[in-house]
């Protein structure tokens, strides 16, 4: 990701560059591969994005926390892969209330809206990340409401559907989004996971709905992995899960 987000013009000390400025200038608006009813602001090697982000390191204790990786401005497997299901799938959100969590670049509620979610709420606590959502949003004409700090340690809101793209890359995080995603359970919500099968996926929770082939961020141009779209089932639910081709 270094290399991506190299950039050749240091910021200077307390000059934060204006996201939605720095993101329309700096960043291509483009079809997601695998999802071309969608496009996205995405970085490339000329972005620069450590302009974006690197201000803060400079920065006092009242200024805020520093931003987080700028996760937001790839595309990722398990995003791809739900959006994909979503627009095959429309059923799954249409006349429905869907949370995004995690929703970085906003890919899968942007899906779900387009695919006729009655309305859509994206959680993402990068606030670069919430302006690149907004933008992406209304490059595609939705509308989705954002709420822009961590939601897993409270109830969820009320919706009907949650969709969960690529936040199992860490088993900390894994172990605060599963408690969450417990309490979606027991509250009637709808889980579904997109993901290539990462390092914190809980598989022995997971029912695989779908499998397709789809490009990660790091992959090589043109090369695709199978990722999978998976309902999360109760604890007390036990399935055969078909994940050989996940490894």
């Amino acid at each position: 990701m270094s290399d991506c987000i190299a950039g050749t013009n240091a910021v200077g000390i307390g000059s934060r560059p204006d996201p939605a400025e720095f993101i329309r200038a700096n960043m291509r608006i483009a079809a997601v591969p695998a999802i071309p009813e969608i496009r996205l602001y995405t970085a490339h090697p000329g972005s620069g994005l450590r302009r974006l982000v690197e201000w803060n390191q400079h920065a006092t204790e009242e200024d805020g926390p520093e931003p987080e990786p700028p996760y937001w401005a790839y595309i990722w497997a398990g995003g791809a892969v739900l959006a994909r299901y979503i627009f095959d799938r429309p059923e799954t959100v249409a006349g429905r209330r869907v949370l995004d969590l995690g929703a970085g670049s906003g890919l899968v509620g942007i899906a779900a809206a387009k695919a006729g979610a009655s309305a859509v709420i994206a959680a993402e606590i990068d606030r670069n990340g919430v302006v690149a959502l907004g933008l992406n949003a209304a490059a595609n004409g939705v509308a989705i409401a954002t709420i822009g700090e961590d939601i897993t340690s409270g109830p969820p809101p009320p919706v009907d559907v949650v969709v969960v793209g690529d936040l199992f890359y860490a088993h900390d995080l894994a172990g605060r989004v599963v408690p969450f995603l417990d309490r979606c359970l027991a509250a009637g919500i709808e889980v579904l996971v997109g993901d290539p099968g990462r390092t914190g996926l809980p598989l022995s929770r997971l029912r695989l709905l779908a499998e397709y082939q789809v490009p990660d961020f790091g992959d090589a141009k043109g090369e695709t992995r199978p990722s999978g779209v998976f309902s999360f089932e109760p604890k007390d639910c036990c399935h055969r899960l078909k994940t050989k081709s996940l490894g």
